[in-house]
């Protein structure tokens, strides 16, 4: 009889399939991504051809921070990571970006609309979640790790803005309103702004609750478009019984899948920006946890990535 011998493979349950390996981000035109040293800076071919702008989304490689055995580029300041690690990171970026003098501008972001117009550096950071100049050496910046980083140009006028978008910044139509604020501010015609929608949790990731459907509802004509079931989560079910609970206790409804880039993309048209100057990475942060943070895919232990816009010195 043949002897039985030990696999040198692991065993693994029955029941819990491996997880398929994380496909490689595929960057497509306009989208480039941009070696520096060992950084990886993803950039927008319609941002480049400016020679007087300076723009950039980070990615997770090439930085001190250690996170899971890897060097990482965690750009926020974090409970895992020091502080002095975050501020070599930064460094790092901004030399990357070429802008190692520029004064950073990161804000205490609250899930919110309110906007900051800046025409220096403030002394303390401001609780917002968008800003917006047209200073020569302010670079501006959102930190993100699966809501939508929007970066707006206005080649004519010479201004910038940044805006982060989560869900309930989308819902308070934060994208709309900067692009607003940008034409109070600084006389700018949303036809001519051009709109690079960066790295974030895609359709495919991104479960809510299915009463977000009725929020959104009521504030979005199109909103049936952002979800992938119609859903609002009050719809009776009609088979209770079979889930042996007391009546009156119905099991929580099936989430939804929210598309927030598609949200933020309405709104840059509802705001007058003609479509064919808005360019979406179309990169899902869950989905490539090798190129991008994903608080979502890591939990508390996720870094942060930073997208950054400003106006040269020269």
């Amino acid at each position: 009889m043949p002897v039985a011998r030990k696999s040198s493979l692991p065993r693994r349950k029955a029941g819990k399939p491996l997880p398929p390996p994380a496909s490689a981000a595929k960057i497509e035109k306009p989208w480039s991504l941009r070696a520096a040293g060992n950084l990886k800076i993803l950039e927008l071919n319609a941002f480049k051809k400016l020679p007087w702008l300076i723009h950039g989304f980070s990615t997770r490689p090439g930085g001190v921070s250690e996170l899971d055995g890897q060097k990482v580029l965690n750009l926020s300041f974090t409970d895992w990571d020091t502080r002095e690690n975050v501020r070599e990171n930064r460094k790092k970026f901004q030399t990357a970006l070429g802008a190692p003098k520029f004064s950073l501008i990161a804000l205490k972001q609250i899930h919110s609309a309110v906007i900051w117009p800046f025409t220096a550096a403030p002394k303390e950071s401001c609780k917002a979640d968008a800003s917006l100049t047209k200073t020569p050496g302010i670079l501006l910046a959102i930190q993100t790790a699966d809501c939508v980083p929007i970066l707006l140009v206005d080649p004519k006028k010479r201004a910038v803005a940044a805006v982060h978008a989560g869900w309930r910044g989308t819902l308070a139509r934060i994208t709309e309103k900067t692009v607003g604020e940008l034409h109070s501010h600084f006389g700018s015609n949303p036809s001519d702004l051009l709109a690079a929608i960066g790295p974030s949790i895609g359709p495919c990731c991104y479960e809510v609750g299915a009463e977000l459907v009725t929020q959104f509802a009521s504030q979005f004509a199109d909103s049936s478009d952002f979800f992938d079931e119609p859903r609002t989560g009050e719809e009776p079910n009609p088979l209770q019984w079979l889930n042996m609970m007391p009546p009156g206790h119905q099991p929580p409804p099936k989430n939804v899948r929210l598309d927030l880039p598609k949200a933020n993309r309405s709104q840059l048209l509802a705001a007058g920006i003609s479509e064919k100057n808005i360019f979406s990475s179309g990169l899902c942060t869950a989905c490539h946890p090798d190129l991008f943070f994903s608080y979502r895919k890591q939990g508390s232990r996720s870094g942060r990535l930073l997208s950054a816009i400003a106006i040269s010195k020269k």
